[in-house]
């Protein structure tokens, strides 16, 4: 029978804290993750595509990190750095080789459905289907997630009102603004409402309103003591929405710290260029 209880201090992540939900100023660690680990096989197409006579990628290389209640935290990193396999493992999709991680106490290698309960994943790479309509996916996922009906509609008209899908409520996805679809796929992502949200590019290819609409919203979000965990390329987004930040380079967490700390000199566009330049010795 499978373990509902959250993991105990004794398994595996010890050696990162004292206390499984302690943290700095008081905050709860909601995410405690522990050396996670993930290698890809390349096909010969892929190997081409990365100029490299390698069977294999190490994607992920033993990446430790924290996030805390009430807070965003935000990952920096190029293209190919590991961020988006991060969070793909994180989000359960797919599964670490070595390592673990822990949301709200409940590990994602050995109680995936339990953390699948406590998180909301958005990423662009995952399409809403074009034929069916905001309010038919908004009721499937709740049926998925067992929403009961009330508790469903309420929360449908909250969201649905914040971000103005009401109105196009019955017009299926494919005739839909790309706003408008990101926004459909916020809300989707949170019919359950989690407690831990994970937004990979949340504002990618969406114009300036849409893009505001959608940051300010993480902001709420945060105030009423979700945690966010961000993906994104934009540094003036990051260090306007961000608490904490980690700077992830080849597959490892290169810097963590907060964005205060980062920027005590320097814009955090600067900092990562010089994080990036020294992690690299120079080299592109």
């Amino acid at each position: 029978m499978e373990n509902t209880e959250p993991l105990t201090e004794e398994q595996p992540f010890s050696e990162l804290s004292p206390s499984p939900l302690s943290g700095e100023s008081g905050k709860e660690d909601v995410l405690i993750a522990a050396n996670l680990k993930k290698t890809f096989r390349l096909s010969a197409k892929q190997r081409k595509i990365e100029k490299t006579p390698l069977r294999e990628k190490i994607a992920v290389n033993g990446i430790s990190f924290k996030a805390k209640r009430g807070e965003i935290y935000g990952l920096l990193g190029p293209n190919g750095a590991g961020k988006t396999t991060t969070l793909r493992m994180l989000a359960t999709l797919i599964r670490p080789d070595e390592g673990d991680a822990r949301i709200n106490g409940y590990s994602i290698v050995k109680q995936p459905d339990k953390v699948r309960s406590q998180i909301g994943f958005l990423t662009s790479e995952l399409k809403l289907d074009d034929f069916f309509t905001p309010n038919y996916i908004f009721d499937f996922f709740s049926e998925l997630q067992n929403i009961p009906t009330q508790v469903r509609d309420e929360r449908k008209r909250t969201l649905f009102g914040r971000f103005g899908i009401d109105k196009f409520a019955e017009t299926k996805i494919a005739d839909l603004s790309t706003g408008m679809k990101q926004k459909t796929s916020i809300a989707v992502s949170l019919v359950h409402d989690p407690e831990f949200i994970i937004f990979d590019e949340p504002t990618n290819g969406l114009d300036v309103l849409t893009a505001k609409a959608v940051t300010d919203f993480l902001v709420e979000l945060r105030n009423r003591g979700k945690s966010i965990l961000l993906s994104t390329h934009i540094f003036s987004l990051v260090e306007k929405i961000c608490d904490r930040v980690g700077v992830i380079i080849d597959g490892k967490m290169t810097v963590e710290d907060t964005v205060a700390n980062l920027t005590k000199e320097k814009g955090l566009e600067d900092v990562f260029f010089d994080i990036y330049a020294e992690t690299k010795g120079g080299r592109e």
